[in-house]
């Protein structure tokens, strides 16, 4: 069946229903099947090297805020690739951009690996990481956008979606398990490893694209879309339902490693398996139609959950209460589908990068945010604060996100 993209000028055309569409039908698709194995690679690298510099600072330090920053720091460098240069993301030559910041990721992680190498330094290849990411995600999804028809859009980023969390279930109990036997210096070595795994599929399966972008990209580029951008209401409102209620839910989890160290593994991979879930469920076998009318429920059943850590539960409660909750991030593809209707075809990659980056950033801002709240009143009471403002945010725009999903214009301000 041909795809049916929707009109250039109708915003608020709904992506095609994917009911007929398989997984597998997606994966024959050559150039998207080396994207996924690309991404798979790169996610499960960032898994393990997070685990192992978590866990580094946490023996060093004992510090909550600097063993969440440690794990989510690097996020925060994100918003400056997104407000300098993300108009590279759609750039005449994707691919190359993509090999080239894949590249420098992988020297990143290996020198990680140096025995010995002070916090700061640390830090700071975090950073960098963190800066250059936001590019490689514009990048992706740039070319995902183009290598996969419209009505397969919200498919791929569901199998992308549950893919991460899979992985991460998987990374997060193999560190924890490697770790027995290697020091972080070595499980870096082992993510460098994915890295370049990573990079190597993209090299031989993704083919390079036409010119996307009429003007020369760059800062001037990049800043004249992002103020546009901004200037949509429309577009405001979903990016901050995209940003901060998970950010918050992910400087929750940030905190495991202070909350219960010999236990963080088994939370983290708990609440990865609830993204596993939630993405397969949501993506896979709900239309568009139905996607939307969940979408305030998924983004409350995210927060909610946290607020009984409060209460210091028995571990098996807590691993329960992060598993459902963690079911809410499917709440971001009827978001992103959101997104995706009202964002004109040249700068998609620019603007998911964008999305991205936020989010991201937004990860690495909750972190801080929780962190700062351990340090004064206990990993415990800082869960369910960060998960109490989460829910406030949610329920003060869920207003203006249902207006947008019943086909309310586009507004600006």
């Amino acid at each position: 069946m041909p795809p049916t993209p929707p009109h250039p000028d109708d915003h608020h055309a709904v992506v095609a229903d994917n009911g007929a569409i398989t997984y597998r039908a997606l994966l024959a698709n050559h150039e998207f099947a080396g994207l996924y194995v690309s991404f798979t690679a790169t996610t499960a690298a960032g898994t393990l090297s997070g685990y192992a510099l978590g866990t580094l600072v946490q023996a060093q330090t004992s510090s909550p805020l600097l063993t969440a920053l440690s794990m989510y720091a690097g996020t925060l460098a994100t918003v400056l690739g997104a407000l300098t240069l993300m108009s590279i993301a759609d750039n005449a030559r994707p691919r190359r951009i993509l090999l080239a910041l894949q590249g420098l990721s992988l020297a990143t992680v290996a020198a990680q690996a140096v025995p010995g190498l002070p916090l700061p330094v640390r830090f700071a290849l975090l950073l960098i990481a963190g800066f250059f990411a936001s590019l490689g995600t514009g990048a992706r999804l740039g070319l995902l956008s183009e290598v996969v028809p419209a009505n397969r859009y919200a498919l791929a980023r569901s199998l992308m979606n549950i893919t991460s969390g899979g992985t991460a279930v998987i990374g997060f109990t193999v560190a924890a398990f490697l770790l027995r036997f290697l020091d972080p210096g070595q499980l870096f070595l082992v993510s460098a490893a994915l890295v370049a795994a990573g990079l190597l599929a993209t090299a031989v399966s993704v083919r390079e694209h036409s010119v996307r972008l009429s003007r020369r990209p760059g800062l001037a580029r990049t800043w004249a879309t992002n103020a546009a951008l901004m200037r949509r209401a429309d577009q405001r409102v979903l990016l901050v339902n995209l940003w901060v209620p998970n950010g918050l839910i992910v400087g929750c989890e940030a905190l495991f490693l202070s909350y219960d160290s010999t236990h963080a593994g088994l939370l983290l991979a708990a609440g990865a398996g609830g993204m596993l879930a939630g993405d397969l469920t949501v993506g896979r076998f709900l239309s568009a139609s139905q996607r939307a009318r969940w979408a305030l429920g998924l983004r409350v059943l995210l927060a909610a959950p946290f607020l009984v850590f409060a209460l210091h539960p028995p571990l098996v409660v807590g691993v329960v209460a992060v598993f459902c909750a963690s079911v809410g991030y499917a709440a971001t593809l009827p978001l992103q589908e959101k997104l995706l209707t009202v964002t004109e075809q040249e700068v998609r990659g620019q603007v998911q990068g964008v999305e991205s980056a936020g989010r991201m950033t937004w990860q690495g801002l909750g972190a801080g945010i929780a962190g700062v709240l351990a340090q004064g009143f206990g990993p415990a009471v800082a869960i369910a604060v960060a998960a109490g403002i989460s829910l406030m945010i949610t329920f003060g725009t869920a207003g203006r996100v249902r207006r947008l999903g019943n086909g309310a214009s586009q507004a600006t301000s």
